[in-house]
């Protein structure tokens, strides 16, 4: 078990030394247990890069299944002592996630654990950690929180969604935008960087439509009054309905990305153990890392 958490940490947070800092090991002792496993499993798990190691890609893969499986084995050590799991935990999550991910989902975490209390509350700024009697927060940003607990939850990528009217309406490729309106969220910066990233000089990023709030943005791609810049985890409900669609393979890097913080003392009870065990988890199953993710700062 030892070992399988080792290789687990390490392929969720993409490096030894944070997996060592998160299971309180040093560098060689999680090294060992890979190596352990390597030779127990009759496989490479990691390859050198540099002057580090990263999983390989069967690595990858089995560190995968071993999440799901740990959380498995969370999900029912939680049912044994769900008699002790009793309380009030209070998430602290940014308005998009939680509008379309966490709130559409959350039913699944609150099912299982049938007595606790739970309150989902939005920060003031999207990176913002202080907000007192806040358990566990889901922050984006820089992963810079001095004296926080910190676990990344997916770098991030975004591109054009839309509603799969404007498709039969001609738009096949990034040039076919100049015909089409474009919906921004406060700024066109999201527009001139993807633009710039695909080539496309023809299309004016300046052009369109800015809405304050981004359910308003959404909405109006939703209803084919435009395209807007969206992702495939936040919207994954909306992508997999069909409501939405993303007409270009073409992704960008969001400068910051979505992150779990916690006071490292609050992160230890068992109730947010549950709840990061859940987390992490749904994010397994949708195929989502911290090096794999799609996402945007909403």
């Amino acid at each position: 078990m030892k070992a399988l958490r080792a290789l687990e940490a390490v392929g969720r947070l993409g490096s030894v030394r944070q997996a060592a800092e998160e299971l309180s090991l040093t560098r060689s002792a999680v090294s060992h247990q890979l190596r352990f496993l390597e030779e127990d499993l009759g496989f490479a798990l990691t390859e050198r890069v540099g002057r580090g190691i990263v999983l390989t890609l069967r690595g990858e893969r089995y560190a995968r299944e071993v999440r799901g499986a740990l959380r498995a084995l969370a999900r029912a050590q939680a049912h044994t002592a769900e008699t002790e799991l009793v309380g009030r935990l209070t998430i602290s999550c940014t308005p998009g996630f939680a509008t379309y991910w966490l709130c559409p989902n959350v039913a699944r975490f609150v099912g299982d654990l049938p007595n606790i209390d739970l309150s989902i509350v939005s920060p003031r700024r999207l990176d913002d950690v202080t907000a007192p009697g806040v358990d566990i927060f889901i922050a984006y940003g820089q992963g810079d929180w001095p004296d926080m607990w910190v676990e990344p939850m997916a770098e991030l990528e975004f591109s054009p969604v839309c509603s799969p009217t404007l498709l039969q309406q001609g738009l096949r490729e990034p040039r076919d935008l100049v015909r089409f309106r474009l919906l921004h969220l406060s700024d066109q910066n999201d527009w001139v960087r993807w633009l710039a990233a695909v080539r496309v000089a023809e299309v004016d990023a300046r052009r369109g439509i800015a809405f304050s709030d981004m359910n308003l943005a959404l909405s109006a791609a939703m209803a084919g009054q435009g395209v807007a810049m969206g992702d495939s985890l936040i919207f994954s409900n909306a992508l997999a309905s069909g409501t939405l669609v993303q007409p270009f393979s073409e992704t960008i890097p969001a400068p910051a990305a979505y992150y779990i913080v916690a006071d490292p003392a609050a992160v230890e009870s068992p109730l947010a153990q549950a709840f990061l065990g859940w987390l992490r988890g749904q994010l397994s199953a949708m195929d989502i890392s911290p090096q794999r993710g799609l996402s945007r700062q909403w």
